[in-house]
């Protein structure tokens, strides 16, 4: 084999040493590979290797503004970011570069939450009411007697429900929830919770209205209250803002009542414990093996599942309201992940 001068092995070396791969450097001198890489092994081995692959489409200015355009709210999907990047810097890339780029930069693909819309007024208020309660204690938090209404469907309760799955396997009965339009009917229920246990269930029957509400009030409220020995003069009813809630025949009587009325914040279910409560009630009843053969079997087992709550649940529930209420403030008024 031709030998090379000692000069044409200074020339490899200043090419590598710039970066330049193999067959870059031996086409820029017009030789072949094999010089090349003996120069590379014997003169040069601490030399940085010519990377592989191709090029990036993204510098490192554009990756960063594929990151903000999502953490900014400019954009929401890859694909806003990819016109983004085409109107803005003229760069075109496919949604699955942005894609990898965002997951590298340890953001992730996920399903929208469903949350209340919060105007500012709503975002102060709740802001308002965290601050205001950021120093009540566990004790505190289990003063209160917390209450909502909630929808029952016949079919497909609104719980999450899993199954076990062999692989390869066809979909069989047990993998399935089935479901009927518009859930095969549905009851409407109001319940009340407190750290001793669950309150008294009313099945509402009918469309509640300000006068059917304080009926509710002035017997499963005041039964649970009594049924548990609470101090009426040291309870706290917690309800939320709905208008039949706030109507004067209802204000009228808890203003009568020894009891003080939690002033409550605009949409803000993630505050109250309650539904979570409700939560745990759906799950269990899509835990039975056959769907309910009518709507008063829909009742019954609504309140066979009740009976069942435990104390530790309701306790477990109201002393997370320290944290709920920290959340509330981190987000400063906004969601939380409650």
């Amino acid at each position: 084999m031709k030998t090379i001068s000692e000069a044409k092995k200074k020339d490899i070396e200043s090419l590598l040493r710039q970066g330049l791969s193999i067959r870059a450097v031996a086409r820029r001198l017009c030789i072949s590979t094999l010089p090349v890489h003996r120069v590379r092994q014997t003169c040069a081995i601490d030399l940085p290797r010519a990377k592989n692959g191709r090029p990036k489409k993204l510098s490192d200015q554009d990756r960063r503004a594929c990151v903000r355009a999502i953490t900014s709210g400019g954009s929401t999907t890859a694909t806003g970011v990819v016109k983004k990047l085409q109107k803005e810097a003229n760069v075109s890339v496919s949604r699955q570069t942005v894609a990898r780029v965002l997951n590298q930069s340890g953001m992730f693909s996920a399903e929208k939450e469903e949350k209340p819309r919060l105007s500012a007024k709503n975002i102060k208020e709740r802001l308002d009411f965290a601050r205001a309660h950021k120093d009540w204690t566990v004790d505190d938090w289990k003063r209160i007697v917390w209450s909502d209404e909630t929808k029952i469907n016949r079919f497909c309760s609104d719980g999450r429900s899993w199954c076990w799955v062999r692989d390869g396997e066809s979909v069989q009965e047990r993998h399935v929830k089935q479901t009927m339009k518009h859930g095969g009917g549905s009851i409407m229920v109001w319940g009340c919770m407190t750290a001793h246990g669950p309150g008294y269930l009313c099945k509402i029957e009918g469309a509640m209205d300000q006068h059917l509400y304080k009926a509710i009030l002035e017997d499963e409220l005041c039964n649970t209250i009594k049924y548990y020995r609470m101090e009426f003069d040291k309870v706290i009813f917690q309800h939320d803002n709905d208008p039949k809630h706030r109507a004067k025949s209802v204000k009228t009587w808890l203003d009568s009542q020894p009891f003080n009325v939690l002033v409550w914040p605009p949409q803000s279910p993630d505050l109250n414990p309650i539904e979570h409560l409700w939560a745990h009630l759906k799950r269990q009843l899509n835990m039975y093996e056959s769907p309910p053969k009518g709507m008063l079997e829909v009742w019954e087992r609504v309140q066979a599942q009740w009976d069942k709550i435990d104390r530790s649940i309701c306790l477990t529930l109201i002393e997370s309201m320290p944290r709920r209420i920290e959340a509330v403030i981190k987000a400063k008024g906004k969601w939380t992940g409650y």
